[in-house]
């Protein structure tokens, strides 16, 4: 009886991708207790983000896509009207305006649009299968830059390119040409003074900073070189669990969040390095193999973006910690400490598991 029930509590999650959920989650835990200080308190917090994570991702690996493609719509123009919302009321903490007050918490709708950008993109085109047309390609990225203009004007950056990464792999994977593509690169090299002139003074600082840290060492360049610093030190076989100088000092900054890679590089070195890419590898390609699977458009193009995007979290922030990409606050996914960026993040995982174990119950035409 037992084990029927347990059998069917986890009918709907795959057990290859939730095994390297697990075990990079683990590794985050053991990385984060160095990071902060051997703090427990830190690591309880994380077990709890971790549970309600897994909570929501359970919860939406046992909806059927099919609920999924027909709420696309409503949840887009849920978070539009949030992110609206966050512009002219939003409490403002750090300069920026991100948060909405309602009263008995708060919500970052910045978040939600993670996921509702590619649910809605991939009921557009779904919709349209058959030939999508070059307006519908033009009409999908109208779609696409509202959210992203309202995330950039509060100001945030990171979260804004995460979407627009979202985004932009359900218009590749809808058929997007590559003469489109290489045209839009043209242009938006183009049109690079404009968007530097768009651009708020500490974004264009991060920018310079990446060209050359030293410039500023003590203020806009130190993280970047004091991550830089803590890879470089690990070595090949690492200085050991808990003995990073870097972090171990407090000369590294974020180290529980955007620069906790370099903690794992100080203390693991290249061969830890490789493992967690390993890791991350193997999410991705049974991510893909997924999305190669599925039996609807719908659920090829949302299961290639979640993805692809999770690839694009891991690469953005490994660059930005290893000097290769400006510090745009992305944080390392399963690895840094999180709630909000973890539940989006799980939410995608359950959609996977979702497209992957519902097969069955699509009727095909």
């Amino acid at each position: 009886m037992f084990s029927q029930l347990l059998q069917r509590f986890f009918k709907h999650i795959d057990s290859f991708l939730i095994s390297c959920i697990l075990f990079t989650l683990l590794v985050g835990l053991f990385v984060l207790y160095s990071a902060a200080g051997q703090n427990l308190g830190r690591v309880s917090a994380q077990l709890i983000n971790i549970t309600v994570a897994l909570s929501a991702m359970w919860v939406v690996a046992n909806i059927q896509p099919q609920f999924l493609e027909r709420i696309a719509p409503p949840i887009y123009a849920l978070g539009v009207l949030l992110l609206i919302s966050v512009a002219l009321f939003g409490d403002i903490s750090h300069g920026a305006r991100r948060w909405l007050n309602l009263g008995f918490t708060k919500i970052q709708p910045s978040e939600i649009m993670r996921i509702a950008v590619p649910m809605m993109l991939a009921w557009f085109f779904a919709k349209r299968e058959a030939s999508p047309r070059i307006r519908d390609f033009v009409f999908a990225a109208v779609l696409l830059a509202v959210p992203v203009v309202l995330i950039m004007k509060q100001p945030d950056l990171g979260t804004s390119l995460l979407v627009t990464a979202s985004g932009f792999y359900i218009l590749f994977l809808a058929g997007l040409s590559w003469k489109f593509l290489l045209g839009g690169a043209v242009t938006l090299g183009a049109l690079t003074p404009v968007f530097w002139s768009m651009l708020h003074d500490y974004q264009r600082r991060r920018i310079e900073i990446l060209i050359d840290p030293t410039q500023d060492p003590l203020g806009a360049g130190y993280h970047t070189i004091q991550a830089t610093i803590a890879l470089g030190s690990g070595g090949v076989t690492g200085k050991g669990w808990l003995n990073g100088t870097q972090s171990q000092l407090d000369f590294l900054p974020e180290r529980t969040t955007d620069f906790i890679f370099a903690v794992f590089g100080e203390e693991f070195g290249m061969i830890g390095n490789i493992i967690l890419l390993v890791l991350f590898s193997l999410i991705i390609i049974r991510g893909l193999v997924i999305a190669g699977q599925a039996q609807t458009t719908f659920s090829r193009l949302l299961a290639g973006s979640i993805t692809l995007t999770f690839f694009t979290y891991g690469f953005v922030n490994i660059g930005m910690v290893s000097g290769i990409l400006p510090v745009v606050g992305v944080p390392l996914p399963l690895i840094s400490y999180g709630g909000t960026s973890m539940v989006s993040l799980f939410i995608g995982f359950g959609i996977l598991m979702s497209i992957q174990t519902h097969k069955k119950l699509v009727v095909s035409g």
